[in-house]
């Protein structure tokens, strides 16, 4: 099942995304108030969503609805950095791999939906993508083990960890001010729930395209740190809970790391494929324009 948030004639809803369009979950489950709120309400929940959605008219067509972040305002997002197996090697430092994840957050305001623009700023030229695969919490949990925690996962979306790439170096310790620029990264289309996953979580594809030309192309089989781990070692120091987001790290292919760098200016159109998910695309503009 593909959840989703949308906006239809200014009124915010969510749903389910189908082949036929855009079924109003919202109205049929006044017991749950938001995508979050139905990941919250565990198997139970997403059964009546299944059934509410079996043989059902869609409500909207997709091109009627704009899409929002598929959890318009999660309380947490996670980024991990260097998590490819050549990632560490991309930074020429000479430095061991790492012994535990690198992690950095993020707000909701810095990220647009599917089919929203990327704001390059009026600050910087440099602009950058990085495709990612994101975890939603579907269960919460405090000091989860490894061997249970993707019983944790409620979905996953796909995520364009956009960067601002001369503003994560303007401080010694620290990338918050480069990762935060309004609209500067994306996520969506839509949550694929769990259970769409039956083969696990090891071996997914993810993909980065920049005006068709694919910069990025790796799996999962290829994480230092895996799924599991992730959510294991992130819940010892913090309670997660439904509908935050792990943005999982990207793979080698960004665009600072060709010579000379290739940024992204206005007009291009970022793709980022994720196997089971499917593709979240969004066109750059420069912002104030």
């Amino acid at each position: 099942m593909k959840l989703v948030s949308y906006l239809h004639q200014n009124r915010a809803a969510w749903g389910a995304a189908t082949d036929a369009g855009i079924v109003d979950l919202g109205r049929r489950l006044p017991a749950y108030a938001s995508v979050a709120g139905l990941l919250a309400g565990g198997p139970a929940a997403l059964a009546a969503a299944r059934q509410a959605v079996a043989g059902t008219t869609a409500d909207h067509a997709l091109d009627d609805v704009r899409l929002q972040l598929p959890v318009p305002a999660p309380r947490k997002i996670f980024c991990i950095g260097v998590n490819y197996a050549d990632r560490n090697a991309e930074y020429k430092d000479g430095s061991a791999l790492p012994k535990y994840p690198s992690i950095f957050m993020r707000v909701p305001g810095s990220f647009a939906g599917h089919g929203g623009d990327l704001l390059q700023p009026l600050e910087s030229q440099q602009l950058d993508y990085e495709g990612e695969i994101g975890i939603v919490i579907g269960r919460g949990g405090r000091r989860i083990a490894c061997e249970e925690a993707l019983g944790h996962i409620g979905g996953l979306t796909c995520i364009n960890e956009g960067t601002i790439r001369d503003w994560v170096h303007h401080a010694k310790f620290n990338v918050t001010q480069g990762k935060n620029f309004e609209s500067s990264g994306a996520i969506g289309p839509w949550i694929v729930t769990a259970d769409e996953f039956p083969q696990g979580y090891g071996a997914l594809r993810v993909q980065t395209r920049v005006n068709g030309e694919t910069r990025q192309d790796d799996t999962t089989a290829r994480l230092m740190f895996d799924f599991a781990y992730l959510i294991h070692y992130l819940s010892t120091f913090t309670t997660l809970e439904p509908g935050d987001v792990i943005a999982t790290g990207t793979p080698t292919g960004a665009g600072i790391r060709f010579d000379p760098p290739r940024f992204l200016q206005p007009g291009d159109v970022v793709e980022v494929e994720v196997e089971g998910v499917g593709t979240l695309r969004n066109t750059v503009r420069q912002e104030g324009a």
